[in-house]
């Protein structure tokens, strides 16, 4: 295989072709037996895919806070608002509606699925045009919310972005090499790692099968190798025999002895030392490890026998020694409901599109929507979430967004009337009057001089605003009661009273609650006689403005004639309206 692999390389070059250089990693980083490297350089998607997959890889796949991880840190040392960076996400050609297509919105990850838990989209037009493709995807620090959490944003894949991030995927990896620093220290010795994805460095935390390592000035060059089918690596080389002690114990599987002229490796008194010259066995142990590729086991009845058994998901091949593995997607009973991809010593279940995997099964989505309690209509929001929407006129409640309401910010609206029912009476929002018996008209609040002379009055929809005149306690300021109420309080129940601070009254009655105890003072039955006379004559003012409206059934909410503190926001939402009140 080695040579079949050198002679592919060679093979351009002796023919005259010229051999491609391919792009140096600028940073690098590997996860157990996942490896992701940073290349920098203007690329576009099709020219950063085609280097990743001619270096075993490709475009990176960010399905895990994991990954979202391993971006920070391979950006973790550019300074201003970072690069832009190709990753293995793209959007196929054609108009969808990203609000109705998962986390991912339509887009696919180069692997051909769309499976993640993750996603990090920089905007979300949730309400806005289709996305039409085909579009892909980069990553960039820049305008993320959080500095380790990358946000992905939607580019043409014709433009070239300032590098791309590739993946690349191992059997097994190697621990990074084992260095006794005293023993070294005099020499000066550095380790130097080369990766098959051709990035290089001394800081490491994983080395994946087929990455060397060179020990400068020892002249020491090992590589990392793993049995078929085993998933730990070893540092070794060709050559038998130990090397220096001082780097991953010389390579000895039990002990290393430089102390008397060139390193050698000692075995424990039971075991000898094999021909690589670094490993032990005993001699039955000799015979099965030789001969097994998976496991032996020796039958004690019958000396020098021996059966070897395979891990799961091989079988003993022909000769009853090597390992070969299982298609379990072939078999009778297939172990996918619906897709099933055979992988070596095992299998991975996948999904039709439009149907997610859960606990082994293809489920379609649940419809986020089912079981919500909107009052009028439900939106979904995804593929987990929801929100209510309200009929044309009418808003979501602020503390109830279940429930609606009716809402106008213009001089005239019409009217919230039932159609089934001829001749019903009909709503309007609260700051509002039914005009016309269809039709919701703002009611002037500043038709009752409801600011002082010295103010100015601002009719506003739904509601209206004083701005104090120079004599009042609040001048200068909008409100909508520019002289507030000193309230008194007998604490002690003697003629001590402590006054209160001149506030905007914020209570939507004209007149001041009851005394907590005690026998009404004749002060109050007089403020009772005085508010009396102050309705009649509003309802006398009132029906004089009825009558200048032509006959138009037209009728003002009484509170509305002397409410102190009505509310000024236009946008705000509004709560039910308060009946009407002749």
């Amino acid at each position: 295989m080695l040579g079949v692999l050198l002679l592919g390389l060679l093979a351009p070059t002796g023919l005259g072709f010229p051999t491609p250089a391919e792009p140096q990693p600028g940073g690098s980083q590997c996860v157990e037996h996942d490896c992701f490297a940073l290349f920098r350089g203007p690329a576009t998607f099709l020219a950063a895919s085609q280097i990743c997959e001619r270096l075993q890889g490709h475009l990176m796949t960010v399905r895990s806070t994991v990954a979202a991880e391993v971006i920070s840190l391979l950006l973790s040392g550019d300074g201003g608002d970072g690069p832009r960076l190709w990753i293995g996400l793209q959007l196929p050609p054609g108009c969808s509606d990203p609000a109705h297509l998962g986390v991912l919105r339509g887009f696919q990850w180069v692997t051909g699925d769309n499976g993640t838990s993750y996603s990090r989209w920089a905007r979300l037009d949730r309400y806005g045009a289709p996305l039409c493709g085909p579009l892909c995807v980069v990553v960039s620090a820049a305008g993320a919310p959080a500095p380790s959490e990358p946000a992905w944003e939607e580019q043409q894949c014709d433009a070239e972005a300032d590098g791309f991030l590739c993946e690349f995927h191992f059997p097994a990896s190697c621990r990074p090499l084992a260095v006794e620093l005293g023993a070294l220290a005099a020499a000066n010795v550095s380790i130097t790692y080369s990766t098959p994805f051709a990035a290089r460095g001394a800081d490491f935390q994983a080395l994946p099968v087929g990455s060397s390592a060179a020990a400068a000035p020892l002249g020491l060059e090992l590589m990392c190798a793993a049995p078929p089918g085993a998933a730990e690596a070893r540092w070794g080389r060709e050559a038998p025999g130990a090397w220096h002690c001082g780097v991953e114990n010389g390579g000895c599987e039990h002990a290393c002895n430089g102390s008397a002229g060139a390193p050698r490796c000692l075995c424990p008194p039971d075991a000898a030392l094999q021909a690589d010259g670094r490993s032990c066995a005993t001699p039955a142990e000799q015979s099965c490890d030789d001969l097994c590729e998976h496991l032996c086991f020796r039958n004690p009845d019958v000396p020098g026998s021996y059966s070897c058994m395979c891990e799961t998901g091989y079988k003993l091949a022909a000769d009853q020694h090597r390992c070969e593995d299982v298609d379990d997607c072939l078999l009778d009973d297939s172990p996918c409901p619906q897709r099933c991809v055979n992988t070596q010593g095992g299998f991975e279940c996948h999904c039709f599109p439009g149907y997610e995997l859960v606990d082994g099964e293809c489920v379609e989505p649940v419809d986020p929507c089912f079981k919500a309690d909107c009052e009028y209509q439900c939106q979904p929001v995804g593929q987990t979430n929801y929100s209510c929407v309200c009929a044309e006129g009418f808003v979501p409640k602020p503390q109830e967004p279940h429930r609606c309401q009716m809402f106008c910010n213009q001089t005239a609206c019409p009217a919230d009337c039932d159609p089934n029912t001829p001749g019903s009476s009909c709503r309007c929002p609260e700051g509002y009057i039914l005009d016309e018996g269809y039709m919701c008209t703002d009611i002037d609040e500043c038709d009752n001089d409801n600011c002082p002379a010295e103010g100015e009055c601002r009719n506003l929809p739904g509601s209206y605003e004083c701005i104090c005149g120079p004599d009042s306690a609040l001048a200068g300021q909008v409100s909508t009661n520019c002289d507030p109420v000193k309230v008194s309080e007998d604490k002690d129940g003697g003629s001590g009273e402590s006054p209160a601070s001149p506030t905007p009254s914020l209570t939507p009655s004209s007149t001041s609650g009851p005394p907590s105890a005690g026998q009404v003072h004749s002060g109050v039955l007089m403020g009772i006689s005085i508010a009396s006379l102050s309705l009649v004559v509003a309802l006398l003012a009132l029906l004089c403005h009825l009558r200048k409206k032509q006959g138009t059934g037209r009728a003002k909410l009484e509170y509305k004639s002397a409410a102190p503190a009505k509310e000024m926001v236009l946008q705000h939402v509004r709560t039910e309206r308060t009946p009407q009140r002749l």
